[in-house]
């Protein structure tokens, strides 16, 4: 007796699936495998050969057809995995849109508020921001380093000073 107390050979028995019938189901996953695939390299090669195609604006910024490009094959990929895996392909087209359809709407709703200005607030509004963070973000842009650099620097100099005026004061 096995250590879970069964007999995997059962296992196909009781599916009552034939050879048939599982030619069948694979064919329909690589189907479903080759489908994916090909919808990810084109996504692939879009997004790699997007400069050169002119896809990207002034700064290098993905322009709004390159977002709805990306969005909507996301989103056809997302749908067709419920459809294949959660075997609601077979269903009626009622049920198909009540699941589908929020998500599809939330997605619009997010593309909608990130091309309406809502995506790049903080671009338009970096004078407004703490000074603190527009310093932060200069230093970061800055060749060798920010402000932790000088600060590592300034106390290797002060540790420095330090260990020669304790040994001027011990001699």
């Amino acid at each position: 007796m096995s250590e879970f107390h069964d007999n995997y050979p059962e296992y196909e028995m009781m599916a009552h699936h034939g050879e048939d019938e599982g030619k069948v189901m694979r064919k329909k996953l690589w189907r479903v495998f080759w489908i994916m695939l090909g919808i990810t390299l084109m996504e692939l090669l879009v997004g790699f050969k997007a400069e050169s195609w002119g896809l990207l604006d002034n700064h290098r910024a993905s322009t709004f057809g390159l977002k709805v490009f990306f969005i909507f094959f996301t989103v056809a990929k997302a749908a067709f995995i419920v459809l294949s895996f959660m075997h609601l392909g077979h269903e009626k087209k009622s049920l198909k849109w009540v699941i589908l359809g929020p998500y599809c709407a939330f997605i619009v709703y997010l593309a909608c508020m990130g091309s309406i200005g809502e995506g790049g607030y903080s671009k338009d509004h970096r004078a407004d921001m703490d000074p603190n963070v527009v310093q932060q973000a200069s230093e970061h842009k800055r060749p060798g380093g920010g402000a932790h650099h000088e600060a590592e620097e300034g106390s290797e100099k002060s540790s420095e000073q330090n260990n020669s005026g304790a040994e001027s004061g011990t001699k």
